[in-house]
């Protein structure tokens, strides 16, 4: 009995001294037996990275197992015919361990080797100028695999898009954000039928925007805005019958918005503001029933408001006219915008009276009608100036006023001047009903009247007394006199 014990103990012991050097054994050069990594993917790897963060960096000491027991951070991996190969490549200061780049990071041949990767990003690694991109026959090495590339903050990084991009069959994401690229938009990106997110803003792209939406067919998002695009917005732009996010701001754009707006159903967000787009709105804007918010500040479009039935777009929550040059009245038809939260019609030429009803609107909570020439009496309660504070605007309307006594001085309007009472605005439109000849005692009327006598003369008096009356009714010169004295106090 104690014999077969240790047998069995002995044995126990074997099988675990064996399972540990074949652990060590598997894990000594990186690589598991389940799944090893290919060691030209692993160099190729390594070198990559080391020119983006400096030939300090030893990915071969820090991190034997890329793919297993040591990942380094930003390389993601998965199993192709049993081995690791890297799939997702991040470099710059997104996290604490993140892989952060050198002074003068450089592209190596290396990182088109990895013939699994898909999804490539750069945040703020090329800070200093000048590094471009690399030339079209790198990418065409990644044209089967690659679906996503992203290069944010990057000033030092300058040049255009390499046409290979256009190569590029599987993107999904083309993300350059705040770089320091230049040139015209490539017309080849119209090939990547498959792209789902094209953002170009905040660059140095100059140029026309290519008349070739109508090969993106599942573009979710497009953005080129912060730009120096120039000329007008392509009637293609309404082939984008997926878009949710059409963003054009700040760039130098004109002409008339299109027609062909009014087909894109799905849209969400139309950010147009800061270009040179004119000739009034276009009506098929009312066609966008999806839409949520509308920006079309800082351009001369002009026209009136009236153009678009707003109550259509029953879906916005952000309106934004400001400095449009608009003219007219303000349209009932905004009445009926339930869902409206920013209505900027401010610096316009708009006219009328403001709408009372504007303050039922249940999610409005900022309104701005400033620098407009809207006229009479603002009739909002006192609860809508609680509600609001300095989220409404009406300053710069000479002919609005807002009624003081019914509001008190707590919820009054800022910048806004009180209306005049009832009883001296008639004061005043008898007042000026007198001839001005009887004010001033002009010596132009009849009798010996000097052009120097005494207001009062006028009326039947001189200056020593009422020692005579004019020829003029006693009863009405009294009448007048009680209205001018009153006037003077």
């Amino acid at each position: 009995m104690g014999g077969s014990v240790c047998a069995f103990l002995t044995l126990m012991v074997l099988c675990t001294t064996l399972h540990s050097t074949t652990a060590d054994e598997s894990y000594s050069d990186g690589a598991s037996d389940e799944a090893p990594m290919d060691r030209a993917e692993k160099e190729a790897l390594y070198s990559a990275i080391r020119g983006f963060v400096g030939d300090w960096w030893n990915g071969s000491d820090l991190y034997p197992d890329p793919c297993g027991w040591t990942p380094i951070q930003g390389v993601t991996c998965d199993l192709f015919d049993g081995q690791w190969s890297v799939t997702s490549l991040s470099i710059g200061p997104v996290h604490d361990n993140s892989l952060n780049c050198a002074e003068k990071p450089i592209f190596t041949p290396y990182m088109f080797h990895l013939k699994h990767l898909r999804s490539i990003s750069f945040f703020s690694c090329f800070l200093k100028p000048a590094q471009t991109l690399p030339s079209d026959s790198y990418w065409d090495e990644l044209s089967g695999s690659l679906e996503s590339v992203e290069f944010r903050s990057n000033p030092g990084l300058t040049g255009g898009i390499p046409a290979s991009f256009g190569r590029l069959l599987n993107l999904r994401s083309l993300v350059i954000l705040e770089n320091g690229l230049n040139g015209v938009l490539p017309t080849s990106l119209r090939s990547l039928s498959s792209l789902k997110r094209l953002v170009l803003s905040g660059n140095r792209f100059r140029g026309s925007i290519p008349d070739s939406f109508d090969a993106m067919p599942e573009l979710l998002i497009l953005d080129v805005s912060g730009n120096s695009l120039s000329g007008p917005l392509p009637p293609s732009i309404g082939d984008l019958i997926s878009l949710l996010k059409l963003d054009l701001s700040n760039n130098m754009l004109q002409g008339k918005l299109p027609s062909e707006l009014g087909k894109l159903k799905s849209l969400t967000l139309l950010d147009m503001r800061n270009n040179k787009f004119s000739c009034g709105l276009t009506e098929s804007l009312q066609e966008m029933e999806s839409l949520e918010e509308l920006v079309l500040s800082g351009n001369p479009i002009g026209g009136k408001l009236d153009t678009v039935e707003w109550q259509n777009l029953n879906s916005l929550t952000v309106l934004d006219l400001t400095g449009t040059g608009m003219r007219g009245e303000i349209p009932k038809t905004f009445l009926r915008l339930d869902k409206i939260r920013f209505l900027g019609l401010s610096n316009n030429n708009l006219t009328g009276n403001l709408p009372q009803k504007l303050e039922a609107l249940p999610c409005l909570s900022a309104l701005y009608i400033n620098g407009n020439n809207l006229t009479g009496k603002i009739k909002f309660s006192s609860e809508f100036y609680r509600r609001m504070g300095r989220r409404f605007g009406a300053w710069d309307n000479p002919s609005l006023c807002y009624p003081a006594d019914e509001l008190g001085p707590t919820n009054s309007p800022y910048r806004v001047s009180p209306c005049r009472h009832e009883e001296e605005e008639k004061k005043e439109m008898l007042v000026d009903s007198i001839p001005r000849r009887k004010l001033l005692g002009s010596g132009d009327g009849d009798g010996d009247v000097r052009g120097d006598s005494h207001f009062l003369h006028p009326l039947g008096f001189s200056t020593n007394g009422v020692d005579g009356l004019h020829h003029c009714n006693f009863w009405v010169d009294m009448v007048m006199l009680t209205l001018v004295m009153n006037y003077m106090l």
